[in-house]
């Protein structure tokens, strides 16, 4: 009878063991793998609105790419040669013209929280139209804290010029970006993940260009 219910609990524990590890290997991840990392920035930066729904292309921002080992983030100057004019949601700006408007008065300078906060980095103050003038920094420009999202394994050194040159898209190894409402690690930027992407343009080309990816060790370790 004891070696009966020794030998059931021995089963039942082996069973839920094994249920375990079924479960902790279908999540499991190499060391670095940062896949779906998707950090909060401290401005709420719309790359859905910006690359999708106004299709602003990827190296107006990211102009470093094709000359840069590094694409960089984008100085505040780029984000303020729009935003030096634009300063809150259309509908917002409409509603307030319209208020204005009813009203016999000047409409009201309308600045939405997060691009306050792109003001507040650039030291820009916006004229105001009830008292025109000309725009005068506020205060020192600061930069802008972002969280880095995509970070690769160590020893690895990856360069944006041969990939964006040879005309690699930037989704290829960043994602769908242009869906994303914030920013996050699509892929697991693994090893074998940048292996299989060389082979497949070796084969395949680019854009139906012939192009050589380099399978040689030293080409990302070094």
């Amino acid at each position: 009878m004891i070696r009966r219910l020794t030998t059931i609990v021995l089963a039942a524990g082996l069973g839920f063991s094994l249920l375990f590890l079924g479960f902790s290997a279908s999540s499991f991840r190499l060391p670095g793998n940062q896949q779906d990392y998707e950090p909060v920035q401290p401005i709420r930066y719309s790359h859905r609105l910006h690359a999708g729904e106004l299709e602003i292309p990827c190296l107006y921002c990211h102009f470093g790419a094709e000359r840069s080992r590094h694409a960089g983030i984008p100085p505040i100057n780029v984000c303020m040669n729009c935003h030096q004019f634009v300063s809150a949601p259309l509908g917002a700006i409409k509603a307030e013209g319209e208020a204005a408007s009813q009203e016999n008065r000047p409409p009201r300078p309308i600045i939405s929280p997060e691009i306050q906060k792109l003001y507040d980095a650039a030291g820009f103050s916006p004229p105001n139209p009830a008292q025109p003038t000309t725009a005068q920094p506020a205060s020192e420009p600061r930069p802008i804290a972002w969280t880095r999202v995509h970070n690769l394994p160590d020893f690895v050194r990856f360069d944006h010029r041969p990939h964006a040159n040879a005309g690699v898209a930037c989704q290829s190894c960043h994602g769908p970006v242009e869906t994303m409402e914030r920013v996050k690690q699509a892929s697991d930027l693994s090893m074998g993940w940048c292996v299989n992407c060389h082979r497949d343009a070796n084969q395949n080309g680019i854009d139906g260009k012939p192009i050589h990816a380099s399978l040689d060790c030293v080409a990302c370790h070094y």
